[in-house]
């Protein structure tokens, strides 16, 4: 089993609170959904999971497997199977997507008995399942895809690297619906066994795909409510209002909740 623990999570960015003390477990096979309005600190704990250098954690714990993972840099989380999808996966001119797979692999398995042939192949077998061009894997990372590549590609990375939690921020965003289908599909085939995910969204769409087990809302740093997948459908329905109401927060636009 894999088990991801934040326990009374405090973060601060150049001296400003952002979270303000999250508690949540995620035990494989669990996928859990967090939900919330623009700058309620979603973005900013998948960062901090995986260890972003620009934030400050003064208090609380982050335990992976019951061990503390906050000293450690985001190469070791990750070689620890912790992976993020990114909101905005960045391009990488000169470094092929393919070598960019076959270096993280033998940087995160470097006892792995698998062969160079046997990982191209795997490579080709996912990009299939994930709807990508036979000849993206050779292009250079994220240089000239489209927004949907630059998703399933990230997700390509998750499959392939074996990850055993993730953490996927908003990787529907942008989506199409045949996109939307072939990340959902993916995830779906690895959930079970060690396989767990902290899914991060606006929107249910995804979330009918995947059925996640928990739904959490993240409000000004904080987890206010938390529920199963009908929770989400009421936050599609009626947005944050309430919630936000409840937390003493002036609403100026409801059109940005």
């Amino acid at each position: 089993m894999t088990k991801l623990e934040i326990k009374n999570l405090h973060v601060e960015i150049e001296g400003k609170k952002i979270l303000k003390g999250i508690n949540l477990t995620i035990s494989s096979p669990e996928v859990h959904a967090i939900m919330g309005p623009n700058g309620s600190g979603k973005s900013t704990l998948a960062n901090v999971i995986m260890g972003h250098p620009r934030y400050e954690v003064t208090k609380g714990e982050i335990l992976f497997n019951d061990k503390s993972i906050l000293d450690l840099e985001p190469d070791e989380r990750a070689k620890l199977g912790l992976f993020l999808s990114f909101q905005y996966p960045m391009e990488v001119e000169g470094l092929p997507f393919n070598t960019f797979l076959q270096e993280a692999n033998k940087s995160l398995h470097p006892k792995t008995e698998q062969t160079l042939m046997e990982f191209k192949k795997l490579i080709k077998e996912k990009s299939k399942e994930l709807g990508l061009k036979e000849d993206l894997p050779q292009r250079d990372l994220n240089v000239g895809f489209s927004g949907g590549e630059k998703k399933r590609a990230e997700i390509l990375q998750m499959l392939t690297l074996k990850s055993k939690m993730a953490i996927l921020d908003e990787t529907d965003s942008g989506l199409d619906i045949d996109s939307l289908k072939f990340v959902s599909d993916a995830v779906n085939s690895v959930r079970g066994g060690e396989f767990g995910a902290l899914v991060i969204t606006h929107y249910v769409r995804i979330l009918n795909h995947l059925k996640p087990d928990f739904v959490h809302v993240l409000v000004d740093g904080k987890i206010v409510a938390s529920g199963d997948k009908k929770l989400a459908d009421e936050l599609d329905e009626k947005g944050y209002v309430k919630f936000l109401a409840e937390q003493g927060i002036e609403i100026k636009n409801e059109e940005l909740l």
